[in-house]
Parts: structure tokens; C-alpha cells; sequence
């Protein structure tokens, strides 16, 4: 669960108490470390994985996570230009790693009727009948024994058990619900704690409702087991992922609320199939709301109008909403990021780009040219998509405990790939020369709260103090938002605050309007230069408009200055022009987990 704050003031209150030195002290959060990972990617033991021509297994994901050399799809050898921190490979429970013992002589599957059909060259016809199978919940002759299942998940198991390294590299055991409930894409991505799981995962041929999923969990928790989940692709759920009803047509309650907090502390920002942060049919006045788009129905590639509760920002909004009618804010979740490559390997880079469906866009040539597995109504679909996003996570140290409860209470955020450095603090009583001190950090943890965190309204002016790094492999950094959201009740509202600029720029103090920080991108070389931006940006700010008797949520956004997209790489390696279709520059960007201000109603 996440640290409440009931737990922070008796932290707190221990801190002011006359005993020894070793408990007058708060933790030191000073030496904590940013790390970098994904917790989202498919080997060839995902059964569409496989489907679309991948033949890699987890032990390369594994390797290539961890900065060692792996062949890509085509054959040629594809490096991070760093190593992740940690990471997550999540294939599908539904027939989990069934695909490649089809043809492996003396497996489980080997001699089962559509393993055959495989054997024959009749590979269309029996991925067809395994797609019925998933869809329908119903598993094929010789799929469905239990003992099967439990033998491949231990296997599976055991292969994040041998590439886990304490405090070198973290290899988290997890795997993906894959709901689909009349198309709409409402998958979750499960992450344990530690070694302990349950002896078979909960898939959705099990049940395709987010609240019987809930349910496996609730149970294995009273096992001792350590568990939750993360919801992705809001943007493909044609409107589910953030309804104002259940799995059953019913308005939510308060029960509903508690349960999708404690099971879902974290939604998925992004990846390659678009970012779902917000849309500018819904956010008008955001000048950068219009990033990485995918509208798109996930399972046929058909255009879909945006919903709002599809996006994340629209559903903070709303959730604030909820509360006073149900009593609890069903939609307290915070981020993290994930590739979703269906190819196992994913560079996160725009500059190396080597796609993410396997033989479907393994190219510079299907990328541009071809539909890459996503059967749009455009020329070139997987130009749409995107290299993936990456979760930040701030942790005492590289272990599974340690940054798997900074995801738990939400001390996490994603970028669109880049690895900005970022950190978030809330409260009232923030020295003004705070980012000054020497231990500023372990200073706003004893005055406020982290990203993530629940804040009580006081009657005293809301400060938030915001900080980050540029990353070592990108651009230097344009600016920092605050982004408020609250509501009337009645309507629903957000504020874009510009708290940090890079070279000098200041607002225009009669429109609030923020000069652009340039561009020296060269799209005919996609090259450009750090000459502009800052490595580093901070500020500590006050809400000029904080209401004690309104609730809100306070979030940051990070901007990076211009940098050329994957797209325009390719097209200097294709010797053409960058396609219109798609911007040829592009901001990265990191988004923090919010802080929820929060009132007694």
C-alpha cells in the first residue's frame, strides 16, 4: 500500500521527539538513486509474438536489458547505449510460451493437434484457431492441463530468477493479463515483489473483468505473496479504462474504488503504441498535448474517435469528481512507462530504432512502406507508433524491494524514452531558499510529500518544488510545467504552469505567453546541437490561485528542447525526404506521478 500520511506525520512526530540520535533522525532519502527500466515487453513466448515472425526467447530480452550485444530481427547486432536499471518481460498468460514448443520436439505441446498443424507448414490455420481459443476462453486439445501450464511458468520464473543481480541489475518476475473485452484494450501488466508467486498466473481466458483479476490478487496476498497491477494503452480502451462503471454496467462505488486503488497504483504513460497522458480535443490550450497519438481500435488498426476516459489526465480530473459522490477517488494512480515491443529487444532510442513487431517492421523500409502488423487505413501505419517509453523510479538501492515499493506508493514517472532525471516534492512549509541547501532532498521529505503522494489542504499557500536533470544521450532541457487539475463539480479545469526556462526566457507577463526555445535540429542529417536549453532546471513554486477547500491534483511535466524523430533517422538512411505524415522533431519529455491536495469532504 502506499506510505499514507497518517504514517508520514508519525515519522514525523518522531523526528520532534527528545530520544537518541538514532531516532531523532527522519531517513536519509539523499543517497537514493533514479532508476531507469521497463516493465513492459514480449519475447517469443507471447503467442502473437511469435505469430508475427519472432523467434527471440526471454534470455535475449534478458541480455539485451542489461547492455549486453543481441542480434535485432534482422540479424544485425543492436546495443542500449546504457544498460537498464531494471526490467520487467511480460508475456502474455494467455497460452503463456506455447508458441515456440510447438515445434521443439519433446516438450509439453509437441504433440498436440494444433502443434501439429504447425509442423505441417499450416501455421496460418493454427494461430488462428489459438487466437479463437484466447478470445473465447476456451483452451485447444492439449493446451489447457493445468500441469502444462504450471511447467512453462516455472520455467518462465526461473529465467527472470537467473538474470536477477541485486544491486546490479533488477529482473522483476511478471507477466500480462490480456483482457479484451469487445475489442477494448484493457490489459494489465502483473509485477511480484520477490521470488514468492502463485503457482499459475490469472489469465484472461480465466476471466476478462479487471475485478476478477483483482480478486486472484486479493487471494494471493493472503498467501503472503507480494503483487499488483499496472493498466496500459488507455487509449486503445474504446472509452473503458477510465469509465464511470464497472465490468458489469454498474456506476462505481465506494468498494469499487478501494480495490482498483490498491490493486492499480500505477497506469502505464505510454509506449509504442501512443501516449495516453492527454489529447488536445480535450486539452485545447496545451501547446504540447498533440505527442505520439495512436487512435486506434488495437485489435483491427480501425481509426476510433478519442474519449475522454481514455486518457490519463482526463481521468485524475474526473476522478476528483467522483469522490464526493462515491466517497473515494477511484483514479489515484501514479506512472510508469513500458515499451510493449512484440520484437523482445527495444532500444527506447529515436536514434536507433530498430522497431517492435518482430519481421513487420524490422527495417528502415517496412517502417516507412509497409503496415507493420497494424491494419490502418493510412500508408506507412507504423510510422504512428513510437520506440517506447521508460519508467524513473527513485530507490534507496537496484533491488526488487527497494523500487518495487517506490512503484507501489507511486514515487515513479515515466519520459517518452529519454532519461531525464526528475523529482517532485509538495507542501506548506518549504524554506524559500530550500533548493539552495546542501540536503534539500531529505529537507522536503521532512516538509512535504513525494510525487505520488496524498497532501492534506492546509491554510497555508501551497509550494511545490520541482528539479531535473537533462539525460545523458538527448537534448538539453526547454522548461518545467506544473500542470493543475480541479473541478467545481459542475465543470472540470486544468492550468499550465511554466516554473522553469532554460536561456533567459521569460513569460509575457500580459499573456502568459512563453517564447519557443528554439530549434537546431537539420532534418536532412538528423542531427542537431545542445547549443540551446540548460542541463539542469528547478524552481520552487507557489500556487497563486490554492484553494484549501478544493481538492486537485498538481503534476510536472519536463520538456527536452528539439530533437530529430526516429522517423527522420530513417529517412536519412532511406535517402528521402522525412514523411509529412508525422512531425520530423519532437520534444521528449518526462511526466511525474501526481500529488493529490486533498480536503476532509
Amino acid at each position: 500500500m502506499p506510505t499514507t500520511v497518517v504514517q508520514r506525520v508519525l515519522v514525523l512526530a518522531c523526528f520532534a521527539l527528545p530520544w537518541g540520535p538514532a531516532l531523532a533522525q527522519a531517513p536519509d532519502r539523499s543517497a537514493d538513486q533514479v532508476y531507469f527500466g521497463t516493465l513492459h515487453g514480449h519475447s517469443d513466448w507471447s503467442i502473437d509474438a511469435y505469430g508475427l515472425g519472432n523467434r527471440q526467447g526471454p534470455d535475449d530480452a534478458y541480455r539485451f536489458a542489461r547492455g549486453e550485444e543481441v542480434n535485432d530481427a534482422t540479424g544485425n547486432p543492436a546495443k542500449l547505449k546504457q544498460p537498464l536499471d531494471f526490467f520487467m518481460l511480460s508475456d502474455h498468460a494467455e497460452m503463456l510460451g506455447t508458441a515456440p514448443k510447438l515445434t521443439q520436439a519433446g516438450s509439453a505441446v509437441y504433440d498436440t493437434p494444433v502443434a501439429k498443424l504447425v509442423q505441417q507448414g499450416k501455421a496460418t490455420e493454427a494461430f488462428t484457431m489459438i487466437s479463437g481459443a484466447i478470445i473465447s476462453g476456451k483452451p485447444l486439445e492439449g493446451l489447457g492441463d493445468p500441469a502444462v501450464g504450471k511447467s512453462l511458468w516455472t520455467e518462465y520464473v526461473a529465467l527472470a530468477e537467473k538474470y536477477n543481480e541485486p544491486g546490479k541489475f533488477t529482473a522483476f518476475i511478471g507477466y500480462e493479463w490480456t483482457s479484451l473485452p469487445g475489442g477494448a484494450n484493457m490489459h494489465r501488466n502483473i509485477i511480484f515483489r520477490d521470488s514468492k508467486v502463485p503457482d499459475l498466473p490469472f489469465s484472461a481466458m480465466d476471466s476478462e473483468r479487471p475485478e476478477d483479476l483483482w480478486s486472484a490478487m486479493e487471494a494471493w496476498r493472503e498467501q503472503g505473496i507480494t503483487v499488483f497491477a499496472m493498466s496500459h494503452n488507455g487509449n486503445a480502451s474504446l472509452g473503458k479504462m477510465f469509465a464511470f462503471t464497472d465490468s458489469n454496467g454498474d456506476f462505481l462505488t465506494e468498494e469499487y474504488a478501494e480495490r482498483r486503488r490498491l490493486n492499480e497504483p500505477l497506469h502505464e504513460a505510454g509506449q509504442v503504441k501512443g501516449i495516453s497522458m492527454a489529447h488536445p480535443q480535450f486539452s485545447p490550450n496545451d501547446e504540447f498535448a498533440n505527442f505520439e497519438l495512436w487512435n486506434y481500435h488495437l485489435p483491427s488498426g480501425a481509426p476510433v474517435p478519442p474519449l475522454r476516459t481514455n486518457y490519463v489526465r482526463e481521468a485524475w480530473k474526473m476522478g476528483l469528481g467522483l469522490k464526493p459522490i462515491i466517497g473515494v477517488n477511484p483514479f489515484v494512480f501514479g506512472l510508469k512507462g513500458g515499451s510493449d515491443t512484440h520484437g523482445t529487444i527495444n532500444t527506447f532510442e529515436e536514434f536507433n530504432n530498430r522497431g517492435n513487431h518482430s519481421l513487420m517492421d524490422n527495417t528502415p523500409e517496412k517502417r516507412f512502406y509497409a503496415r507493420a502488423g497494424q491494419r490502418l487505413s493510412v500508408e506507412g501505419g507504423s510510422l504512428f507508433l513510437n520506440p517506447g517509453t521508460l519508467t524513473g523510479v527513485w530507490a534507496g538501492s537496484n533491488e526488487r524491494g527497494p523500487i518495487f515499493d517506490a512503484l507501489n506508493r507511486r514515487e515513479s514517472y515515466a519520459t517518452s524514452g529519454t532519461r531525464i532525471s526528475l523529482r517532485m516534492f509538495a507542501g506548506y512549509d518549504f524554506d524559500d531558499d530550500l533548493l539552495s541547501q546542501r540536503n534539500w532532498v531529505n529537507a522536503a521529505y521532512a516538509g512535504g510529500v513525494p510525487m505520488g503522494a496524498e497532501l492534506p489542504a492546509q491554510d497555508k499557500p501551497l509550494k511545490i518544488v520541482v528539479w531535473a536533470m537533462k539525460s545523458p544521450h538527448s537534448g538539453n532541457l526547454d522548461r518545467i510545467q506544473i500542470i493543475k487539475l480541479w473541478t467545481d463539480g459542475i465543470q472540470d479545469y486544468e492550468k499550465i504552469y511554466d516554473v522553469a526556462l532554460s536561456d533567459g526566457r521569460q513569460q509575457d507577463p500580459a499573456t502568459g505567453a512563453t517564447p519557443p526555445v528554439g530549434n537546431t535540429v537539420d532534418v536532412s542529417t538528423a542531427t542537431y546541437t545542445n547549443d540551446i536549453g540548460a542541463p539542469e532546471l528547478k524552481a520552487l513554486w507557489t500556487d497563486p490561485e490554492y484553494d484549501s477547500s478544493q481538492e486537485a491534483v498538481y503534476y510536472v511535466r519536463v520538456l527536452e528542447i528539439p530533437t530529430p524523430r526516429w522517423s527522420t533517422f530513417d529517412a536519412v538512411t532511406l535517402g528521402v525526404e522525412p514523411p509529412e505524415t508525422v512531425p520530423a522533431v519532437l520534444q521528449e519529455r518526462a511526466w511525474s506521478s501526481p500529488v493529490w491536495v486533498t480536503t476532509s469532504r
